[in-house]
């Protein structure tokens, strides 16, 4: 099935799971923020939050930094 990941179209198995999504990606769960057609998703239902065809998925990353 397709996804959009970051606006990039990506084929991925069907049935598959944010945390699923962000494991073939190589993306640290607990460093990111998702977010699936506009709605933000918790960390915790990351595992359970299937994926459909058409999907739009945001990964954000959190960039630290700051004044010295």
């Amino acid at each position: 099935m397709c996804v959009q990941v970051n606006g990039a179209r990506r084929e991925v198995p069907a049935g598959l799971d944010v945390s699923g999504l962000l494991s073939a990606l190589g993306v640290a769960p607990e460093r990111v923020a998702v977010e699936v057609n506009l709605a933000v998703i918790e960390r915790g239902q990351y595992g359970g939050f299937i994926l459909n065809e058409g999907d739009q998925v945001e990964i954000i990353s959190f960039v630290g930094g700051g004044r010295r």
